[in-house]
């Protein structure tokens, strides 16, 4: 962990420096992912079995790979009631947020005459990437999959690697309206859902979180259909004041350092005192946490302390672009009205980035790695297509088309040009 002071001459360089350490960088897998998705692209299904074979130990055949619904019904129903009801409340709270964000159909006339607007459509397909092990999180697909089915995606297809389904992930499925479920996992699973393998249908977008090797396949077969984001390993900004309880405030940088040991948890604070108070409620915590060697690591490597005057916070904040910030403060919304770079912002003393990563109902599928400069979390938009509507009556082509065949003759676009001109009596 690292201290910054914003009084210390080098500030600006030595904060710069610590933003532009790249966090989860492997080794370039470019090369082996574009092998497999070539295989996948040439061979389909057996391409799949061959290399879950290979990687997941699993013998699948046409008929088990898919699992069935029997198999959904029986996993589901082994959900601890808590856990289930917990699911219930949080995908009612995201379907209610997320349908709030459907856009509306327009269609105006404007002074020329022609009649403009447009339409949105849902996607009619959409592949979910839940991964297997410790982070198959029945959370991630509630947040992948309601947003997909509040647009009316029709079809909504969900690979997971071989291996036991987690219950509560099978009652997520249920609860979100999942179409399907393949047991297949890795860069296998994305090219499958972008080209199709066998009983395996391609899909129009593919979201989900994945390792390094789903991440680089989602970058190659992005055009052949979509793709959410290329997620980074997750982040965290306290700004906090001496007001908390440190405890409370260590919690929260943990919350996020437990995730990965490249994650990154950051507080600023003016109060050098209150740093050090976290700093060591911190130690303390991470005595108690089963996740502790992953948040220590997470911490010790990427995590910091900024001591800065408060009135510099929120453009501290935007040189971060983090994925979640906390403002940890008496008046939190003056202080969000000036932060333009941020995935989520969490309001107040009470309110802890963890309330959003479950049961808000606003999406935790967030930009990472500085880029909610220029990007957004995942929405019900993600899911649905824009579609412009033009029609033009003979007045208003009349007062349009000649301003065509200017513009079209001037690029050199000689039957763009004739198009229009021909409408006009010129052909």
């Amino acid at each position: 962990m690292r201290v910054f002071d914003a009084k210390d001459p080098g500030f600006d360089d030595a904060f710069a420096d610590f933003l532009d350490e790249r966090r989860g960088s492997p080794a370039d897998v470019d090369a082996a992912v574009r092998e497999i998705v070539d295989q996948v692209r040439a061979e389909g299904l057996e391409a799949v079995l061959r290399l879950t074979r290979r990687f997941d130990r699993a013998e699948l055949d046409e008929t088990t790979i898919r699992v069935s619904a029997e198999e959904i019904e029986a996993g589901a129903a082994a959900c601890a009631p808590e856990v289930r009801a917990a699911l219930e409340l949080a995908a009612r709270r995201i379907r209610s947020y997320h349908d709030r964000q459907r856009p509306a159909d327009l269609s105006f006339v404007d002074d020329a005459g022609a009649r403009l607007g447009w339409r949105w459509t849902p996607l009619e397909s959409v592949g979910v990437y839940v991964p297997g092990g410790r982070a198959a999180y029945p959370s991630s697909l509630l947040m992948n999959a309601v947003p997909a089915a509040v647009a009316g995606v029709d079809r909504i297809a969900m690979v997971t690697p071989p291996g036991r389904l987690e219950p509560a992930v099978l009652a997520a499925a249920q609860i979100a309206g999942v179409s399907e479920i393949w047991r297949v996992g890795g860069a296998q699973a994305v090219a499958a859902l972008a080209y199709g393998a066998g009983p395996i249908r391609p899909v129009d977008k593919i979201v989900g979180p994945g390792n390094a090797y789903v991440s680089a396949a989602k970058r190659q077969v992005y055009g052949v259909v979509g793709i959410d984001a290329l997620a980074g390993p997750s982040e965290i900004v306290v700004v906090a004041d001496d007001a908390n309880d440190p405890a409370w405030i260590a919690a929260d940088l943990m919350s996020q350092a437990e995730h990965d040991p490249d994650a990154q948890a950051i507080l600023i604070t003016d109060d050098e005192a209150f740093a050090e108070a976290v700093t060591r409620a911190v130690d303390v915590l991470l005595q108690q946490l089963a996740t502790s060697d992953v948040a220590a690591r997470s911490w010790r490597r990427h995590g910091a302390v900024v001591i800065a005057p408060m009135h510099l916070a929120a453009a501290l904040v935007d040189r971060i672009a983090p994925e979640h910030v906390e403002l940890a403060l008496e008046d939190p919304g003056a202080m969000a009205g000036r932060i333009r770079h941020a995935g989520a912002i969490f309001l107040g003393r009470h309110t802890p980035e963890a309330i959003g990563d479950y049961v808000a109902g606003s999406n935790h599928v967030l930009p990472t790695s500085r880029a909610a400069r220029f990007s957004s979390g995942l929405s019900v938009h993600d899911f649905l297509k824009r579609t412009s509507i033009v029609e033009c009556s003979p007045e208003a082509f009349a007062a349009l088309g000649p301003p065509t065949v200017v513009l079209a003759e001037a690029e050199g676009l000689p039957a763009h040009a004739h198009s229009a001109a021909i409408r006009l009596g010129r052909g």
